[in-house]
């Protein structure tokens, strides 16, 4: 047939019944799932290097697997000296089997290599079923070369997940292997 990501089948195989028994779903489609996977970041000095955002776009491709793309300001701020339409930050959006391999990544090298790393906070849900959190440095992951980089920088990570309650959202994060940290 072809492959597939370690935790996609893992999802199919185990994680779904577990979630079915957890919550009592009577249909497998009311199992929640993983959309969407938005890895961005803003780079505020971009106003006055335009260098600093062809920098941040390949970092996040070479991260990811996909491309990035540069997003742009909407509006004017004149006391950040920003323009519409500069340049300001960069983002990628990963779905179907790079999204599950960039989940496995993060969660089997990248995050053990967190200096300190107790998990991840708990309080990143926002109500209606997704999760957001921070990564304060890039040289986490083993695809940087530190040798390369100029400047460390965090990002954003955004998992957009099916589910209608945080806790579900959870439930279904921690089954995929996010480590949070126990209250």
């Amino acid at each position: 047939m072809g492959y597939v990501p370690r935790l996609k089948q893992e999802f199919k195989d185990r994680i779904t019944a577990s979630l079915t028994e957890e919550f009592g779903y009577k249909n497998v489609m009311q199992v929640p799932k993983l959309n969407k996977i938005v890895v961005s970041r803003g780079i505020g000095a971009a106003v006055a290097d335009k260098k600093l955002v062809e920098n941040t776009v390949e970092e996040l491709t070479l991260i990811t697997g996909q491309r990035a793309v540069s997003t742009i300001s909407k509006k004017d701020v004149a006391s950040f000296k920003l323009r519409k339409g500069m340049p300001i930050g960069a983002k990628v959006t990963l779905r179907g089997e790079r999204m599950y391999e960039f989940l496995d990544r993060l969660i089997t090298s990248a995050l053990p290599r967190v200096r300190d790393f107790g998990g991840i906070n708990a309080t990143g849900f926002d109500g209606r079923g997704n999760y957001s959190m921070g990564i304060t440095e890039q040289i986490i992951f083993p695809e940087i070369n530190i040798d390369r980089i100029k400047k460390i920088e965090g990002m954003n990570i955004t998992f957009e997940t099916s589910a209608t309650t945080d806790k579900e959202a959870k439930s279904l994060l921690t089954e995929l292997g996010l480590p949070f940290k126990k209250n």
